[in-house]
């Protein structure tokens, strides 16, 4: 059964960071696009980026230059490293492996002052 576990959200102050983990069973990080998604209160989920199988990753523009997205082998875990964080980055965050359908349960962070 595959299984995703994202853990690292919390409160943090504007202009603070935070890495998020994401961290995989039954199957490798290493074999399939990894994606980070958000949700924010009364909103669609939103896609945040994705960490293709040869490391490339892509953003999406409110994100971009303050986000990055990396993946440990070793550690079968993704992770989503969030820069200059603003109140609008607020939200849940989840991990998706698209292939497979499999979400993970999220993890909340908040920015605030």
């Amino acid at each position: 059964q595959v299984q995703l576990v994202e853990s690292g959200g919390g409160l943090v102050q504007p202009g603070g960071s935070l890495r998020l983990s994401c961290a995989a069973s039954g199957t490798l990080v290493s074999t399939s696009t990894m994606r980070w998604y958000r949700q924010a209160p009364g909103k669609e989920r939103e896609w945040v980026g994705d960490i293709f199988i040869d490391f490339r990753t892509t953003y999406n523009d409110p994100v971009k230059g303050r986000f990055t997205i990396s993946k440990d082998k070793a550690k079968n875990t993704v992770y989503l490293q969030m820069n200059n964080l603003k109140s609008e980055d607020t939200a849940v965050y989840y991990c998706h492996i698209p292939p497979l359908g499999v979400w993970g349960r999220g993890t909340q962070v908040t920015v605030s002052s």
